[in-house]
């Protein structure tokens, strides 16, 4: 069992950057996938970004690609998400999730283990 602890949002102005982090208990962690979701006041959770295994292949949905930037330190145990350039509408609850996959996927289902989420606030 993998039990995920997410740190690092908070309140931002637009344009600025948050680093966010997915902390795993577990020494198995690096066979999993993580990806990263976020919800919204109001919407459903949406895909952000995902990463394999080991690391060497990323994922992003269109509306992070070339801002945000997934990578993983399978030393530390830890995720990260590194959010540039953001805007109000990246304002969400984030959370990160671990697949038993090589690879991360934008399906929810596909993840077994959920964090609780920090939440990343963007002004205008």
């Amino acid at each position: 069992q993998v039990q995920l602890v997410e740190s690092g949002g908070g309140l931002v102005q637009a344009g600025g950057s948050l680093r966010l982090s997915c902390a795993a208990s577990g020494r198995t962690f690096s066979s999993y996938a993580v990806g990263w979701f976020r919800q919204a006041p109001g919407k459903e959770r949406e895909f952000v970004a995902a990463i394999s295994q080991g690391g060497v292949n990323t994922y992003y949905a269109n509306s992070v690609k070339g801002r945000f930037t997934i990578s993983r330190d399978s030393a530390k145990n830890t995720v990260y998400l590194q959010l540039n350039s953001l805007k109000p509408e990246d304002t969400a609850v984030y959370s990160c999730a671990a697949a038993i996959a090589l690879y991360g996927s934008s399906r929810q289902t596909e993840y077994r283990y959920w964090g609780q989420g920090t939440q990343v606030t963007v002004s205008s």
